[in-house]
């Protein structure tokens, strides 16, 4: 019965899919039968999706939103297209404009040309025209040209995205295995919804098969709203670890930031990446990344999905072990 749902099922190209957020939309949406395409820029490093779904319902190909022309196979025959393609820094030609307003107008384009009328867009809290940060400005500008090019698209925009390979709670853990404080920039008062990358994957599929608003921006967060100090303390807590929590100056900051970027540079890309702090990076940690009093009211959220959020205390506990003192297995009873 599912290889008969796999042959006549639908067909959904996924931009991006091939990334932390991506691996678990690939599988939300293998599960719900539909045939997926991956669309990266390196099929070849895709191997690890494959087990997501059955024999033959995933498949990788070749494509980059940065190039328009590549984008056409991918969307040959398709049903409807999800576009994740993201950055959290700026690399080589992998800049914040080219891959979250370029690569995005581009996929929506192609997708408007091949006639395709469902599209589903990842954004992020806190994009904003206005903001200093070119990384909110960029994914600010990728949703009005979805919605531009294709006017029933739904855009979601989740908080803090965590899971397993995830660049946030890893990140301050790795770090606090040797640094003897971690850093508080603006005393850690901005407040964050962390989301697992599972319920933004269902999500994801809810909004493909119809259960969202055309032409709606849903606000994706967890169940729990946190400063950034009070998730500090948690990873210290959870792995185990006592170190000072430093309260640090924005303006501290961009020094700091300015500094990482330069040594970052100097290495020819061999800075380590749980070190690099970036000014655009600061930039964010200024404002609160929440999901707002109006997305609640008008249900788009991940309750308005249908989607019950989990909560980050259930999940994340599970993967920070390998940072625990004495490794993953300190706690462990013998035997």
């Amino acid at each position: 019965m599912a290889d008969d749902l796999i042959k006549t099922g639908r067909i959904v190209a996924v931009f991006g899919g091939s990334g932390f957020v991506g691996r678990h939309v690939v599988r939300a949406l293998a599960r719900a039968g539909w045939r997926v395409r991956v669309a990266t820029r390196r099929p070849d490093l895709s191997f690890h999706l494959q087990p997501l779904g059955q024999v033959g319902q995933i498949q990788a190909l070749q494509a980059n939103v940065r190039v328009p022309a590549s984008l056409g196979p991918a969307l040959r025959g398709a049903d409807a297209v999800v576009n994740l393609a993201g950055i959290l820094t700026e690399s080589g030609r992998q800049r914040f404009d080219a891959v979250h307003a370029f690569g995005a107008r581009a996929v929506a384009r192609a997708a408007r040309d091949a006639g395709i009328e469902t599209l589903v867009h990842l954004s992020a809290l806190g994009a904003d025209p206005g903001s200093v940060s070119a990384y909110a400005r960029s994914k600010a500008e990728g949703e009005a040209a979805v919605l531009d090019a294709r006017p029933s698209s739904v855009v979601l925009r989740p908080s803090i995205v965590f899971g397993p390979e995830d660049a946030f709670f890893n990140r301050f853990a790795s770090i606090a295995q040797f640094a003897p404080a971690l850093p508080l920039f603006g005393g850690g008062t901005a407040k964050f919804q962390p989301v697992y990358a599972g319920d933004v994957a269902d999500a994801v599929a809810r909004a493909l098969d119809g259960g969202a608003k055309p032409g709606a921006i849903y606000e994706l967060g967890g169940p729990e709203t946190r400063s950034f100090r009070e998730l500090m303390e948690f990873i210290l807590k959870t792995i185990g670890r006592n170190r000072l929590l430093a309260p640090v100056p924005f303006g501290v900051g961009r020094w700091l930031a300015f500094a990482t970027e330069i040594a970052n540079a100097a290495s020819l890309g061999l800075f380590p990446k749980n070190l690099l702090l970036t000014r655009d990076q600061l930039a964010l940690l200024e404002r609160d990344n929440i999901v707002s009093d109006a997305a609640q009211k008008e249900l788009r959220t991940l309750e308005g999905l249908g989607v019950s959020p989990r909560a980050y205390e259930a999940i994340v506990p599970a993967y920070l072990s390998q940072f625990r003192v004495g490794g993953q297995f300190a706690h462990q009873d013998a035997g």
